[in-house]
């Protein structure tokens, strides 16, 4: 099954500038930097993987999905986790499938051990997993391969990798080599919980999303949440700003800001409020620690002096 950010979406062309590719992720409501449009854009132009680090929540994944949405490109999704190996990420075989062909091939007699051999590991028992789906021709153009979270593989599954985003291709040894004729457009991304080696992050072109100064996480919440009043979005703002500079143990990204935000505008506020913002923590903190922590007087004076700094602004 082919999976699309947008199943309406029409195969577009690939951006012919830096400004073009703002525009691109503008359309579909991504609210970027130029020094990352600068980096996506040189990826698309130089067929290089995409390697994007930076907190939990700041909008890697995002970029991929947006990328598939706004060039109609199928998007072919690789979630990493800890023992992740070729069977997961790359291919395995029908076993089911498999002895079955076998028990019937014993029941009807006469077998011709090299036919079914043969036939056991052809493509109708190969089961394609998503880097192997991402190397095979698509009528809608070169797919666009996410490989996320890298960080919570292993080192052995990061060396396997360096085959695949060197030459585009992958060893099966029972079929050979299967090499895309064009290749994927490739991000990759790692909320860095370990260092990624060396030799991988050289095949790629490198960017850190760094959390949004205020005026950018104001748009992206304007973009996103509309629905939000004007005042509510520029304390919620505020607020997040000012909670980023605490010391805790998981500050918040721009997925929990805007996460608070839909969740203030379900329950009518037009403002926050001490009770408001300590009853809604949950919803922004993930940890119990940073949400005692931020309760009750603590979250009152953080607020007032949000307050005090969007009057001293305007």
């Amino acid at each position: 099954m082919r999976l699309y950010a947008d199943r309406e979406a029409v195969l577009k062309p690939l951006p012919l500038s830096i400004d073009e590719t703002l525009t691109l992720l503008g359309g579909a409501d991504y609210v970027a930097d130029r020094a990352l449009a600068t980096v996506l854009f040189l990826a698309l132009k130089l067929k290089r993987p995409l390697f994007l680090e930076g907190e939990a929540g700041v909008g890697k994944t995002e970029i991929a999905k947006v990328l598939a949405r706004s060039l109609g490109r199928e998007l072919i999704r690789l979630q990493c986790y800890e023992g992740l190996d070729v069977a997961g990420a790359v291919y395995e075989w029908n076993y089911a499938g498999q002895m079955m062909a076998i028990r019937l091939a014993e029941a009807g007699g006469g077998v011709d051990r090299n036919a079914l051999e043969a036939d056991l590991f052809s493509e109708r028992y190969l089961v394609r997993r998503p880097l192997l789906r991402s190397l095979e021709p698509a009528p809608e153009g070169p797919p666009v391969l996410l490989i996320d979270e890298l960080d919570r593989t292993d080192e052995a599954f990061e060396a396997f990798l360096l085959e695949v985003l060197s030459d585009f291709q992958v060893t099966i040894p029972e079929l050979g080599t299967v090499r895309a004729e064009h290749p994927p457009i490739v991000v990759i991304t790692s909320n860095r919980t370990r260092e990624i080696h060396d030799a991988l992050k050289r095949r790629c072109l490198y960017h850190w999303v760094d959390f949004p100064d205020a005026s950018r996480e104001l748009k992206i919440l304007k973009t996103r949440v509309p629905d939000a009043s004007a005042r509510l979005s520029r304390e919620i703002v505020g607020f997040v700003q000012a909670l980023r500079r605490e010391e805790l143990f998981k500050v918040p990204g721009v997925a929990e800001t805007l996460d608070w935000a839909s969740a203030l505008v379900e329950l009518d506020a037009v403002a926050l409020d001490p009770a408001l913002v300590s009853d809604t923590l949950g919803v922004l903190l993930k940890y119990q620690d940073d949400i005692q922590r931020m309760q009750g007087t603590r979250a009152k004076e953080m607020l007032d002096r949000v307050r005090s700094e969007l009057r001293a602004a305007e």
